[in-house]
């Protein structure tokens, strides 16, 4: 296969840190975005390195701006970023961090590196959230749960909001929403001492190896779906009628993230 360009958001852990590795070994130009520094620069050095804190509507807008600058086609978009928050905290600002990170940072990147992805002649983006989990509501009055707030809570909403993403995605970019089941992958340092220690058991005993989980990212750059959207359920396709995929709701979300406010 020809190399190809990738960006990955979240790209100094877990899949997307696999899924940038693999990528790099090919051939490709991989472009790892990542709010460490010191993770960044653990990476080989054929691959460039973007610090940005994505919560930041300013700093997407940077990154953005830089690659760009870089730039002329772009041929895959991976969105991996995501951290556990079990305390409600909100950005500078105002708004809830996960709902911040999760979705509304992919949201960003993919509206404003849509001219880049159109310029390449097979692009694809690349979701890795929960498409198939049905668990979870997306509370409409309150998307900054200011009311009820727990780390479950505000995961689950931002994992359908990224389905409805993908759902109501109109570019040229194929569009996948990848959910990789139980990883042994992500930042557990927010987590208090007892549930780092109970998650680490758990992982140990039920969760997948980080390459396998990041083995069908990988494979999906070089072939992109022909539909312009695909659901995948560790590996398995997921059929395009399920409620969390809801035109409607997707619809419903493009009216919101119109807004000035998520602009």
């Amino acid at each position: 296969m020809s190399p190809r360009t990738v960006v990955i958001a979240g790209g100094t852990d877990g899949m997307g840190r696999a899924t940038a590795l693999a990528r790099h070994e090919r051939g490709d130009s991989v472009y790892v975005i990542g709010s460490s520094a010191a993770k960044g620069r653990t990476l080989p050095s054929g691959i460039a390195f973007l610090q940005a804190d994505l919560s930041s509507a300013a700093a997407v807008r940077d990154v953005v701006a830089e690659l760009t600058g870089r730039l002329t086609a772009l041929d895959a978009l991976v969105l991996c970023a995501n951290r556990l928050s079990p305390r409600r905290r909100e950005t500078p600002e105002g708004l809830e961090y996960t709902f911040a990170l999760y979705f509304l940072a992919r949201h960003r990147l993919g509206e404003g590196l849509r001219p880049l992805l159109e310029a390449a002649p097979r692009p694809v983006i690349v979701n890795v959230a929960g498409v198939g989990v049905t668990k979870g509501e997306i509370a409409w009055d309150d998307l900054q749960l200011r009311a009820g707030y727990s780390m479950v809570r505000a995961q689950m909403q931002a994992g359908r909001l990224n389905d409805l993403l993908g759902a109501g995605y109109t570019g040229k970019a194929r569009y996948v929403l990848y959910h990789p089941g139980f990883t042994r992958s992500g930042d557990r340092t927010p987590l208090g001492p007892l549930a780092r220690a109970a998650l680490g058991v758990l992982s140990r005993l039920a969760a997948r190896p980080v390459a396998e989980s990041a083995a069908p990212i990988v494979a999906l750059l070089d072939d992109p779906p022909a539909a312009q959207l695909t659901a995948l359920d560790r590996g398995k396709e997921l059929p395009l009628s399920l409620p969390t995929l809801a035109p409607a709701a997707a619809a419903r979300l493009r009216s919101v993230v119109q807004g000035e406010a998520f602009a």
